[in-house]
């Protein structure tokens, strides 16, 4: 926690002299305090000597609207962090969560200003799937609510507008709302490609922190298998981002 401080939307955390630096961005509702939803995770990497910038948000139905947000906000902490370190040309290791992974292949730069991108837990899904609630809501309200981009146009958006290559997109084997490999269809469609996808053992909540995912699943204590696949996530993500 002390090595955490707030810039504008941006929770930062610094090493004296970074070898890279991580821009994250968490899924829904868990990414307002990413700083603690993520401290483990986040804090081997920092513990790596990664420098880290986590945005804090909450969800809302204009993602595109976020992406530019979260973009402009990360931008600006990579302007501040450059100029303490005396760097101006930092490539940010993007990674994403859930939602996370969205935005940041929504970025108006196109992926273009980043070293590569580690996608967790991609999925896609329209509004009323997303949110369980909305469908009894809209038809009691007679309103008609789904996000913008729709997963089709954002999947159109991505073949046509993201520009990176090196992509790396993990799906953990119990994670049944996951759509990784639908994102490397298109990811691939592209050409010139160098995505990869990696599965491995866990559930769409492995990247969180045990404690918060003890919360989520209404358990006591996160089982030992937990936190097994946590490190190996670490330390795939790290060998990755070192690379």
């Amino acid at each position: 926690m002390n090595n955490w401080r707030k810039i504008d939307q941006i929770w930062c955390a610094w090493p004296s002299k970074p070898k890279a630096l991580i821009e994250m961005v968490g899924g829904s509702y868990i990414a307002a305090t990413p700083h603690l939803s993520y401290s483990k995770l986040l804090g081997r990497l920092l513990k790596e000597n990664f420098a880290i910038h986590a945005w804090s948000y909450v969800p809302g139905f204009d993602h595109q609207a976020q992406a530019n947000q979260a973009w402009k906000a990360l931008r600006k902490c990579r302007i501040k962090l450059e100029s303490r370190i005396g760097c101006n040309n930092l490539e940010p290791i993007r990674i994403g969560h859930s939602l996370g992974c969205k935005l940041h292949l929504l970025a108006p730069d196109g992926g273009r200003k980043s070293h590569s991108f580690i996608g967790l837990c991609f999925n896609n899904y329209k509004a009323d799937k997303s949110i369980p609630m909305l469908g009894k809501i809209k038809q009691k309200l007679k309103i008609q609510s789904e996000f913008s981009p729709s997963p089709k146009e954002t999947m159109n958006l991505i073949t046509k507008n993201y520009m990176q290559k090196r992509n790396l997109l993990i799906k953990f084997n119990s994670d049944n709302i996951d759509q990784s490999e639908l994102l490397l269809e298109h990811l691939k469609a592209r050409g010139d490609d160098e995505s990869q996808l990696i599965k491995c053992n866990g559930n769409h909540l492995t990247p969180m922190n045990t404690g918060i995912k003890s919360i989520l699943l209404n358990q006591i204590n996160a089982n030992s298998h937990e936190n097994n696949n946590l490190e190996q996530l670490i330390a795939l993500i790290s060998k990755y981002a070192s690379q």
